[in-house]
């Protein structure tokens, strides 16, 4: 799924738009025992508070693709006999009244998820009908393509409140307030199926993790019985790692430089042509180019070429994001942690003076050391 398809799902997720009519659900405590259930009527609430019940829901398809959300693809096999993906099915089909795959659902989620403290399941079901688009691109709300009948599921931790000293207006008067329960946005959930070129994709789903670090193998695994998506630190930390192992000497300044201005302006172009929609992803061949344009001999570049397919798989293409931090530009040593505008990495070099290596940094204005202004002589 790309930007514009998450952002068209997300419109609907409004009570004037929205086709959800209740959600299921359960409260877990932190014993992974199911204390209550519920079936919660969209109707039978206040107008604010559906409102910030689709608000909660419509977090799961937030944040950056690539990092918090992540594309999940089923094998032909599952889609034909996997028990994962048939209850997802019966799950969307029944509009959450198969009581088996609830309960089925349900375990599996406790089994697998790894949150801390109590939490609440939350399931929606919703139909989408989607409009036609012109060849300008232009919506035409009147006409309708297909139906989108999709499912979502999020988990959402609970806090409790600590006990406190509260004011009572209407009785002029303090009193003490007890625990309450309240609901935090959603740690991790997905969308089933997926909404590809903006029609059903049964082969797909879009996955949500809040933690760009933790993606929560084990629940990606009970629930989609498919491999984890590498998680967007752990994807970056790779990439840095095996940069430097296949550069060797080569593994200059002057070349990481060049890797990350060119992932940044990949970014930068495209969001400007584009607006919010995020790259599309680089592949290993594109960042060998930009090796071979900074002068990296061949055998380097067949050496990063290898090590990028055995971290990643052959053919992978990876968020541009992912790969280096493109938002700041930060040298460091054992000793030392040096904060660069990203936009002024020209006044960086590094030396070897009398044998000595250092990175020398053009002074260029006031010097502050402490928040104390100093000379230089």
């Amino acid at each position: 799924m790309n930007e514009k398809e998450i952002a068209e799902l997300r419109r609907q997720f409004r009570p004037e738009k929205s086709g959800i009519t209740h959600v299921l659900g359960c409260y877990v405590n932190e014993k992974r025992e199911i204390v209550s259930r519920f079936d919660q009527s969209l109707a039978m609430m206040s107008a604010e508070e559906g409102e910030k019940l689709l608000a909660l829901l419509r977090r799961t398809l937030s944040g950056t693709l690539g990092r918090n959300l992540l594309d999940i693809t089923f094998e032909t096999q599952q889609v034909v006999d996997g028990a994962e993906h048939k209850r997802l099915m019966a799950l969307r089909d029944s509009a959450l009244r198969d009581e088996e795959a609830v309960e089925s659902f349900f375990q599996a989620v406790i089994q697998s998820a790894d949150l801390e403290g109590n939490y609440l399941i939350l399931l929606a079901r919703d139909t989408y009908d989607v409009p036609c688009r012109g060849r300008d691109g232009a919506r035409q709300p009147d006409a309708s393509d297909e139906t989108f009948t999709y499912l979502l599921c999020c988990l959402c931790p609970v806090k409790q409140t600590k006990p406190a000293l509260g004011y009572y207006p209407t009785e002029n008067q303090l009193h003490q307030r007890g625990v309450d329960d309240l609901l935090s946005p959603p740690a991790l959930g997905f969308l089933f199926p997926a909404f590809d070129e903006r029609s059903t994709n049964l082969y797909g789903a879009l996955y949500y993790t809040r933690d760009g670090e933790n993606n929560h193998p084990d629940f990606v695994e009970a629930i989609f019985r498919t491999p984890v998506p590498m998680a967007a630190q752990a994807q970056m930390d790779a990439f840095q790692a095996l940069l430097g192992e296949s550069l060797e000497e080569e593994g200059s300044l002057k070349v990481v430089e060049a890797i990350r201005g060119e992932l940044r302006e990949r970014v930068e172009a495209y969001k400007a042509a584009r607006g919010t929609e995020e790259p599309p992803a680089i592949s290993r061949q594109e960042v060998g180019q930009v090796l071979s344009a900074c002068g990296v001999a061949q055998t380097h570049i067949a050496a990063f070429e290898q090590k990028y397919d055995e971290a990643f798989g052959a053919g992978t293409r990876l968020a541009p994001q992912n790969l280096l931090d493109i938002r700041k530009l930060e040298v460091r040593t054992p000793s030392v942690s040096i904060q660069v505008d990203p936009d002024r990495g020209d006044l960086v070099e590094t030396r070897v003076i009398d044998g000595v290596r250092y990175i020398l940094i053009r002074a260029d204005g006031g010097v502050r050391v402490n928040g104390v202004d100093i000379q230089i002589s």
